[in-house]
């Protein structure tokens, strides 16, 4: 019995095997857990055109908006672990794998990852009636007027609302969270000031940066950005331990087999860095990664302890 168990598992394995070596053989997908047309919709459909052209296989991408990203990782989750089904998950999935985790579709456990493709710092950016050019001058002043600053955010357990009450807690200041409903639905008030402080990415203000409706203080990252020269990091801004980068990769269903998910390592990796792809990135005040397998999981664990010890000091709930 012992031997026939085995034999089972062998034959498991080789079959396995066989069909990774044809891999793909069939039309792929990309699940996006964002609408059409937006960021992270446009970098797999970037990422699908290539894998089409460098598998002989269509690559198509199906956007599953809502839940944080929870409705495209749970189908990704419950697709057959053959690579057939591949998943664009964001910083949202991380953090929610920690703030509100559900045991259906966990990164690193449910699914597991190929490669990491975009880093985009976030830009600290605040109305021009504020009347501060540094990070510095605007801590002053919201620790003179405790709660009399407002930031935006997206909700609970949203990057910037961490990215938000992460720096009151490192600061001491008092700062009042204006909560949206969608991401960047907080940019008109901001320029209009109806709001005076946002945690954002670069593509969306670079505009407003430029023809001065919007001050922009400090990028969120380890270095300042080709898009946005004249503004500091949050070390050289004087508050190195503030930084929030938001981020996405390819994910399949756990069980893939290995020589499948190198496969689309390779593949996807060689679209990341092709160079209308990473011009186009860089533009967006964005860079490439493009890391290993391994190298994505623990930089994941990573991102999940810094979010965590955000979230347990800031004592931030989930609703």
């Amino acid at each position: 019995m012992k031997k026939l168990g085995v034999f089972i598992i062998l034959q498991c394995v080789l079959l396995g095997l066989a069909g990774a070596q044809n891999f793909p053989s069939k039309p792929l997908r990309i699940l996006v857990p964002s609408p059409a047309g937006s960021s992270p919709d446009i970098r797999a459909r970037q990422i699908a055109a290539k894998l089409t052209q460098a598998f002989g296989q269509p690559v198509v991408v199906e956007n599953r908006p809502g839940g944080a990203g929870l409705i495209a990782a749970r189908e990704a989750a419950s697709a057959a672990p053959d690579g057939y089904t591949m998943l664009l998950a964001l910083i949202n999935n991380a953090i929610g794998d920690v703030f509100k985790p559900d045991p259906c579709c966990r990164l690193n456990q449910e699914l597991v990852p190929v490669s990491r493709f975009t880093m985009t710092p976030l830009v600290m950016v605040v109305h021009p009636s504020l009347k501060v050019r540094t990070l510095v001058e605007y801590v002053q002043l919201a620790k003179s007027r405790p709660g009399g600053l407002t930031y935006a955010s997206s909700g609970p357990g949203s990057i910037n609302q961490l990215v938000g009450e992460w720096l009151k807690s490192e600061t001491g200041s008092q700062i009042t969270e204006v909560p949206y409903k969608a991401v960047n639905a907080e940019l008109p008030d901001v320029i209009a000031g109806r709001v005076l402080t946002a945690f954002v990415v670069p593509q969306v203000i670079i505009s407003a940066v430029k023809s001065e409706k919007l001050n922009a203080l400090a990028v969120l990252g380890p270095g300042r950005l080709d898009v946005l020269p004249g503004v500091p990091t949050t070390a050289q801004a004087g508050l190195p331990v503030l930084q929030a980068i938001v981020w996405n990769g390819i994910f399949v269903p756990a069980g893939t087999p290995q020589p499948v998910v190198q496969a689309l390592h390779r593949e996807v990796v060689r679209a990341y860095n092709a160079p209308d792809i990473k011009q186009q990135v860089t533009n967006t005040g964005s860079y490439v990664a493009g890391d290993t397998p391994g190298e994505f999981a623990a930089f994941i664990r990573a991102e999940e302890e810094k979010w965590a010890k955000v979230i347990r000091e800031a004592k931030i709930q989930p609703e």
